[in-house]
């Protein structure tokens, strides 16, 4: 055993708090236990005047009584419901009528007969009506939003519940009322309404080709433990018999102060906190958790095969099961997983198989669970080769690291790259909450967490090569995802849920408390653009810096001012580099080179820029330099390689047409913007083939001779400005034309494509006029008002009222650049037979802006909340202005934005509703199951149009 360099040690505050730290912890994150047992994770961060909040419970779908599975997460939905105090009207009344609906869901549950469940729901549907005139919808998110908080929601998984807030710091004592609230106790309002949602929720997981994948694998993985019986979802069964008594109960038991944390992290002071957190949560009772009797599982002992089949492209995915979280075992199969994948730069699959394109893609990954867990391999095969081959390809790629054949550089180069990637992810915020509510889900301390990276350390080869003998044995499960007609979806009928009232303008007097109680506002802070960046010359080229105050990592990137629009083929020219070498080095030693000296590289191509990056230690920065340029300057093209590239391409375009998100944003794009435009103009399959790589690889060789500016984001800009000379050649080159793409007007036409799905997914877009920057605030309020959020005007009306769909919006999105229009989306996701109502509730809401005052103006301050306690930080600074250039603005532009919500009445935004949205006219996307499409209703919103998938991916 190592000997542990980071140790705990206890303290006593200046009000006699213990609480305890981890020496050379640099992050000074403080862990006291209140006397209820309750943990607080406290540690400061002045990037801006907020905080990052989690409250992480030890309690997920494995807690799930096995006849109500989904409980768990069915109640992260209502824990956003309210309670006897927040979002209710009349308390008294609605819990006589609250009693009264769980007691019918108990019948329901009870009752076998079907006719007779249905009037049982029926009478539940009846009560709820009678019930919900007492109950104020979203009344938790108003509150909460009130504050300027962002950021609020939860999930769930196997161990954990989480919930996530990020609020400005001078709203924290409010935030701590709110939340003792919250978890004293739960009311299971508005639950048929919300049980529907979830249901919408499961049909979203039942159209997700991961999830169908992932269930088969954890149910072969783990035949007895929770980890693979139960899905965090639930059972379809049980979902539509729930029990409110049972939910009631979960509560109770899992939601007690010893069984969950708070975690706090930004501007805070760590005395004046946790006097707070005491002075709320402390009074909280501590409760002895349920007795759980551990579920052992035996020893896989031979291949288990599953087969699923879906639209989507063939793949094949192993799985071995290992130890716990932080055992031996776990941090083996994460090497090894590391050793074969590493974020796609040098692991051996990465090189090859990938690299070396013999298939379409895969890769390694280990998933540590507080119980169990497991590794695991995918492989996506070309469509001239077998699943059993690409099976056969990836434990090729096994069999080497048992025989040890594999670098020796490579472990510590891992453990290099685990550094930097911790060094990235604790230097905000959010990543450090994350990292202390993932430490304490686990049930691991802060010292063993800080440890980890020495444990790793430890490791040798040797071990490593012992271990992977041991457990790659054929002892796995493979679940093979073929391309079919998947028979085992779930197609229910809508329950005919009638529409609840919302009470829009209600208040309850918590809420009202809430906002009368005043803090002192946070003023904003408008950064100075001039003054944060610093700018040099270097030869032609601009140079600007931006001081990194943070840690040892630098960022250089060089900026082209041209993209996409001016060389079509500029895009492809970058991912065939990606399989390209130079005399001297093959691309498999380039990315060899890079991973030992802990740098990454990343080409992004837009329509108008292109940027190259790259990212790593300062002090090898300028190694990478050294070795991206020799690489572009001197790329070798390669006939072999570039047919192999080539056939690549084709196969990922022919994968897209079989993967719904791709199909549903190709559909919106051609929607949008009809048959021609950016997004389908590409370089055909026969140009493709009938092309040289000398063509792509001769714009690589000539690209550093166009115009571009240099941006640098680390400490040590003198060193930098030493040497960045030596790889600048003064321009020789001119930045060709950008074509001119058509934005048609949107004129009321309808687009179907076919695809087998249980929803159906419907987008509406409608061209606008140019982009004015003076309606900046009105868009911003109007966005927060009525079309996103969850005390959106739409959310309320489609989700929570008539429980029509799981995501609903609208959505009015400026255009980036000047002379360009803004566009406005709809979007409603849901069952097909819940389609046409949805659509025409969307309709009449888009009709004429409904008038809320007390919703508008709490829309209003939390827009300014927001804005007032945010701050533009690290390489922010500098791309904010490349952003704000587009829109010929030079300074921070939150400061007019800013000034106008101060002033902004609701007149200005139905004014601005009323001149620049009411007047639209949308086209309309539709993907689903054809025979489930209701023509009728498709027939009254416009002409319709069936798509192939040819007509909107372009080829």
């Amino acid at each position: 055993m190592i000997d542990k360099r980071y140790r705990e040690t206890v303290h006593t505050d200046k009000n006699n708090y213990e609480y305890i730290t981890v020496t050379h912890d640099e992050n000074k994150v403080r862990i006291y236990t209140l006397k209820n047992g309750l943990k607080v994770f406290l540690a400061q961060n002045f990037d801006a005047p907020r905080i990052q909040t989690y409250i992480p419970v030890r309690t997920g779908s494995n807690n799930d009584p096995s006849d109500n599975t989904g409980l768990a997460h069915y109640l992260e939905h209502m824990m956003f419901k309210g309670t006897s105090k927040i979002g209710t009207q009349n308390w008294e009344k609605e819990k006589e009528l609250l009693d009264q609906i769980s007691a019918l869901y108990e019948e329901h549950k009870a009752e076998q007969n079907p006719d007779k469940k249905k009037e049982i729901y029926k009478k539940i549907d009846e009560v709820s009506q009678e019930a919900s005139q007492y109950a104020i919808a979203n009344e938790y998110d108003k509150v909460i939003s009130s504050l300027g908080a962002t950021g609020t929601n939860a999930h769930t998984w196997f161990d954990e519940t989480v919930y996530k807030n990020n609020v400005p710091n001078n709203e924290l004592e409010k935030w701590l009322k709110i939340e003792k609230e919250r978890f004293s106790e739960v009311v299971l309002r508005l639950f048929h309404t919300e049980l529907e949602s979830v249901y919408e929720e499961f049909n979203r997981a039942q159209d997700n080709d991961s999830r169908l994948v992932n269930y088969e694998l954890m149910d072969a993985l783990f035949p007895t433990h929770p980890n693979g019986q139960q899905t965090t979802i639930g059972d379809p069964e049980h979902l539509k018999n729930p029990s409110m008594k049972a939910i009631h109960k979960y509560f109770d038991e899992y939601y007690v102060p010893n069984n969950y944390a708070m975690v706090l992290v930004g501007d805070l002071d760590f005395e004046e906190t946790i006097q707070l957190v005491n002075q709320y949560f402390g009074t909280i009772p501590y409760r002895e958790l349920p007795k759980k009797t551990p579920v052992i599982e035996q020893p896989l002992t031979k291949i288990i095969k599953r087969t699923v089949k879906s639209p989507t492209t063939p793949r094949v995915q192993l799985a071995w099961r290992t130890d716990s979280y932080g055992t031996r075992e776990a941090m083996l199969a994460d090497i090894v997983a590391n050793i074969l994948s590493n974020r796609g730069e040098a692991g051996l699959l990465d090189l090859n198989i990938n690299q070396t394109q013999r298939m379409l893609w895969a890769q390694a990954f280990s998933v540590g669970l507080k119980e169990y867990g497991y590794f695991s391999i995918v492989a996506v095969p070309k469509e001239t080769q077998t699943l059993d081959e690409a099976k056969e390809m990836v434990l090729e790629q096994i069999e080497l690291i048992k025989k040890g054949d594999f670098p020796d550089w490579i472990l510590p180069a891992i453990i290099n790259d685990f550094k930097i990637q911790r060094l990235k992810g604790l230097e905000t915020a959010d990543g450090l909450a994350t990292n202390l509510y993932d430490t304490y889900i686990k049930g691991r301390s802060w010292e063993q967490e800080l440890n980890e990276l020495d444990e790793y350390q430890d490791f040798t080869k040797e071990e490593v090569v012992d271990f992977a003998q041991t457990f790659f044995k054929n002892h796995y499960v493979e679940v093979y995802k073929e391309k079919g007609i998947n028979d085992q979806l779930v197609r229910v009928e809508n329950p005919g849920i009638t529409p609840i009232k919302i009470n829009r303008e209600a208040q309850s007097e918590f809420l009202k408390e809430i906002l009368s109680e005043k803090t002192e506002d946070i003023q904003p802070e408008f950064i100075d653009y001039e003054k944060e960046i610093h700018t040099d010359i270097i030869k032609d080229k601009k140079l600007s810096f931006v001081h990194n105050k943070y840690n040892d990592i630098a960022q250089i990137h060089f900026i082209f001012p041209f993209g996409g629009d001016h060389d079509r083929d500029l895009g492809i020219s970058t991912q065939l580099l990606q399989y390209l070498g130079t005399e001297n080095l093959s691309a498999e030693d380039l990315k060899q080179e890079l991973f030992k000296i802990g740098v990454t590289n990343d080409f992004k191509t837009t329509h108008d820029q292109l940027i190259i990056s790259l990212s790593g230690l300062e002090e090898n920065i300028e190694k990478g330099i050294a070795l991206l340029q020799n690489w572009m300057y001197e790329v070798k093209p390669d006939q072999e390689i570039y047919t192999q590239f080539v056939e690549t391409v084709l196969e990922n375009r022919q994968a897209s047409k079989k993967d719904k998100n791709r199909i549903m944003t190709a559909l919106t794009n051609y929607t949008k913007l009809g048959s021609f435009s950016r997004y389908t103009d590409i370089i055909s399959k026969e140009e493709l083939e009938s092309s040289s790589p000398e063509v792509f690889t001769n714009r690589m060789k000539q690209l550093f001779n166009y115009p571009y500016q240099l941006f640098y984001y680390g400490k040590k800009l003198e060193n930098f400005k030493q040497y960045i000379g030596k790889y600048v050649e003064n321009a020789s080159l001119q930045i060709p034309e950008p074509k001119q793409y058509p934005e048609p007007e949107t004129n009321g036409n309808v687009y179907f494509t076919d695809y087998d799905m249980v929803q159906m997914e419907m987008s509406k877009v409608g061209r606008g006029y140019e982009v004015n920057t003076s309606n900046f605030g009105k868009i911003n309020v109007f966005n927060e008002y009525f079309g996103r959020g969850l005390s959106s005007i739409v959310f309320q009306e489609i989700r929570e009222s008539k429980s029509l769909a799981y995501s609903a919006y609208v959505s009015y999105a400026a255009n980036s650049e000047l002379g360009h229009a803004d566009y406005i989306t709809t979007y409603i996701g849901t069952q097909p037979d819940k389609l046409q109502i949805a659509v025409s509730t969307m309709s009449e809401l888009m009709e004429e802006l409904p008038e809320v005052p007390i919703q508008f103006e709490n829309a209003r301050n939390a827009a300014l909340k927001q804005i007032a306690s945010t701050r533009i930080t690290r390489n922010n600074i500098f791309f904010n202005t490349l952003r704000l250039k587009k829109l010929n603005i030079y300074h921070d532009f939150r400061k007019d934005i800013y000034a106008q919500i101060e002033t902004l009445k609701f007149e200005d935004v139905r004014e601005f509703y009323q001149t620049n949205i009411k007047p639209i006219h949308f086209n309309t996307a539709i993907i689903g199951k054809k025979e489930n499409l209701d023509m009728d209703a498709v027939n009254e919103m416009g002409p319709f149009k069936e798509l192939s998938l040819d007509d909107i991916f372009g080829h």
